[in-house]
């Protein structure tokens, strides 16, 4: 693609591309071109003047070689990535902006005064009913005070005044309506459907297959923690279903034969055989901006309490204005107490600094579900880690396997990885990838898989009992031995890595040791995160004390927990809880979700396991820890700038008040001044959010920059 570089800084270019127009499809597919390269750490493309601005690391002639092999030809983009856009409704309410603003300031120059107080006159009747409808329902809302200060400006046949106010009160609904809508469309985005490969029934056998290849009529299998990928009827099986994400119930629903299933919901329970009834991603797509706009998630307790509050000060700015008449008996000093409320500004800028708030997180790849939860993280002091997956790298992997009998390493290899991989778990992977690695094709010979969370998996090989899981799991609830004659070599099995222990028949027949690194980030953002106000930070696993007690004390936390079950991390965030604290709980297994749904925050890790991600209330894409130290930052800004907006709104306004009452300032300038201040906090409360990601590099310096 050939292009020409406008301007260049270390880490950032901008350039146009040699085209002399650009559609929004082009511009999509440039984006998600240019953010999947590994040395783009953020791009932004501009459709309507064919430029793009590209923050990089690198080399710059990594970049430039970058550019020149893209095509928009060649460039595959996901469907989902383009139908999903929301670049054409961001140049809509641009333009509705930019249209606003011309017709007010272009009649000012081209229509006469007598026909703009025609207009004035007829668009106030608008404001004026919304008014009315309030009394007749009853409730004394900042609609009635707009209708009652554009009535007396029309009264007073102060058109001026009347469409000052209902110019700036458009813009400001405008601007309102947009970033709610942007907010919601891209936590929904965030949000949507990402499953890569289901499993496809086919002659009986289970196949591994990319869900672009599956059609309308198909049979597929879910198995317990993975998510549902198409709408569809279950055709055999049972299961308790997780729809959360759609219908806001926290309790799981119970699916069996006949039942029907939606995209998105999550297998918590048992296993499900599913007939696809439609494989469109923009189904779930628009059910979850549906669940979104509906739930009450989107409040936070801060925000809520500005709606009620901006709606409990409407009586007393009347009682104002009226105490203002009565001791003055001036009309232009009482119309300045009605002009100038608190109401408007609160509803306004509280819900649009929340929103923006959620905005900043997704630029980091963190996805918010509700406003309030960027609170509870602000006010949080204790955070519970899982180790597996979260403090440690994501990806674990196979060290050794070791034989207890007559098989030979790889057979116990392959037989392991025809088990695990029908399962979310990092171990699992760990296993699958291991066998890929040595070439073992794992078959489909085993009966009904049953998986047993926090524990292992059990099923039938050649009519025997084969089971694979943790220590407490294969010798204890299994009461599996270990052969005679192999009790030293259990013994001496090493320390620091994880082990799985596969049996047959109740004998152990291997250990298979994981080496399960630590993050190296991790370290540096527990102390940035005790740093930014976690005054306790606990981690929580299932492995042995041996292997638990390293890596606390490598990582720095100020408590630990090995051999856990879920329901003992659950029951260790209520212990929190009692105690009076607030707790944010981080993991990504399915082990991890009653925690995760029992904490103030749950927070999923990366790419793990669709349960876990379900009914975590924020999730993180990136992979480095870091990004918890920029959620923080992200909150303690949010609920600053809200408090400020207070300050902001009660100084301002009461100033005008003051000054209106004094008779120094005129009704009319009271207005434009209130409903400019107003606006431009507003806007304040949209603009300027830049929270610095800590970059593995950087592992010695946070440094937060913003509101």
């Amino acid at each position: 693609m050939k292009f020409r570089i406008l301007h260049e800084i270390k880490g950032r270019m901008r350039v146009h591309m040699a085209q002399t127009s650009m559609t929004d499809r082009e511009a999509d597919t440039l984006q998600y071109y240019l953010e999947s390269h590994p040395a783009v750490w953020r791009a932004k493309v501009y459709e309507r003047t064919q430029d793009a601005v590209i923050y990089f690391t690198g080399e710059r002639d990594e970049l430039i070689g970058v550019l020149k092999r893209f095509s928009y030809e060649n460039a595959k983009t996901p469907d989902c990535v383009l139908e999903l856009s929301g670049r054409k409704a961001n140049r809509e309410y641009l333009d509705r902006l930019a249209c606003k603003a011309l017709l007010r300031f272009g009649s000012k120059l081209l229509v006469p005064y007598v026909l703009r107080c025609a207009v004035t006159a007829v668009k106030s009747s608008r404001y004026i009913w919304r008014g009315m409808r309030s009394v007749m329902r009853r409730r004394i809302e900042v609609a009635l005070l707009d209708g009652i200060a554009i009535s007396v400006s029309v009264l007073r046949r102060d058109m001026k005044t009347a469409g000052s106010v209902m110019f700036l009160l458009d813009i400001g609904g405008i601007l309102e309506e947009w970033t709610h809508k942007k907010s919601v469309d891209d936590l929904a985005r965030s949000m949507s459907l990402n499953v890569s490969k289901v499993w496809l029934l086919s002659g009986g056998q289970e196949v591994l297959t990319d869900t672009n290849r599956i059609g309308a009529g198909d049979l597929i299998v879910v198995h317990m923690g993975n998510m549902i990928p198409f709408d569809g009827s279950v055709v055999n099986g049972e299961g308790m279903v997780n729809q959360a994400s759609l219908t806001g119930e926290p309790l799981p629903a119970a699916k069996k034969k006949g039942g029907y299933v939606y995209a998105g919901t999550v297998l918590e329970e048992g296993e499900l055989t599913i007939q696809v009834k439609e494989t469109t991603g923009a189904t779930r797509y628009e059910k979850i901006v549906t669940m979104i706009e509906e739930t009450e998630k989107l409040k936070s307790g801060v925000e809520s309490r500005a709606e009620h509050l901006a709606d409990r000060l409407v009586p007393y700015t009347l009682l104002g204005t009226a105490l203002v008449y009565l001791l003055t008996r001036n009309t232009a000093k009482a119309l300045s107490v009605l002009m100038v409320d608190f109401s408007c500004a609160l509803k306004l800028s509280m819900p649009i600094t929340v929103l923006a708030a959620m905005q900043e997180a997704s630029r980091h790849r963190i996805t918010v579900k509700g406003g309030k939860f960027l609170e509870k993280i602000a006010e949080a002091d204790t955070i519970v880690f899982d180790k597996t997956g979260t403090l440690t790298e994501a990806q674990p992997r196979v060290a050794e396997v070791v034989p207890f009998g007559a098989e030979s390493p790889e057979e116990l290899l392959r037989i392991a990885a025809c088990l695990e991989e029908h399962f979310p778990h990092s171990m699992a992977k760990a296993v699958v990838n291991a066998a890929k690695e040595k070439g073992l094709i794992h078959e489909e010979n085993h009966s009904r898989v049953e998986y047993i969370v926090a524990h292992g998996i059990s099923s039938r090989m050649e009519e025997k009992k084969v089971v694979i899981g943790s220590y407490h799991f294969v010798f204890e609830d299994e009461a599996c031995r270990i052969p005679e004659g192999m009790e030293e070599t259990f013994r001496s099995l090493p320390g620091e890595f994880s082990q799985l222990y596969l049996a047959i028949d109740g004998v152990l027949a291997a250990a298979i040791c994981i080496a399960d690194p630590i993050r190296k980030e991790a370290p540096g953002a527990v102390s940035l995160l005790k740093r930014s106000g976690f005054s306790k930070i606990v981690m929580m696993t299932g492995d042995s004390e041996r292997t638990a007690a390293a890596v606390a004390d490598r990582i720095g936390v100020d408590e630990y927990y090995s051999e856990v079950l879920p329901e003992d991390k659950a029951a260790f965030v209520h212990r929190e809880h009692a105690q009076g604290r607030k707790v944010v709980m981080i993991g990504d297994g399915v082990n991890d979700s009653p925690a995760l749904s029992a904490a103030d925050v749950g927070i999923a890790i990366s790419d793990g396991a669709q349960i876990a991600r379900e009914v975590a209330d924020i999730t993180i894409e990136e992979d480095n820890l870091y990004e918890l130290v920029s959620l923080r930052t992200i909150s303690d800004n949010m609920v600053n700038r809200i408090h400020r907006n207070y300050i902001s709104i009660v100084g301002i306004n009461s100033a005008l008040i003051l000054l209106g009452v004094a008779g120094i300032i005129p009704p009319a300038f009271s207005a434009l001044l209130h409903n400019t201040s107003t606006l431009m906090i507003s806007m304040k409360a949209m603009s300027g959010w830049k929270t610095e990601s800590v970059r593995e590099k950087d592992e010695t310096m946070f440094e937060r920059t913003g509101t």
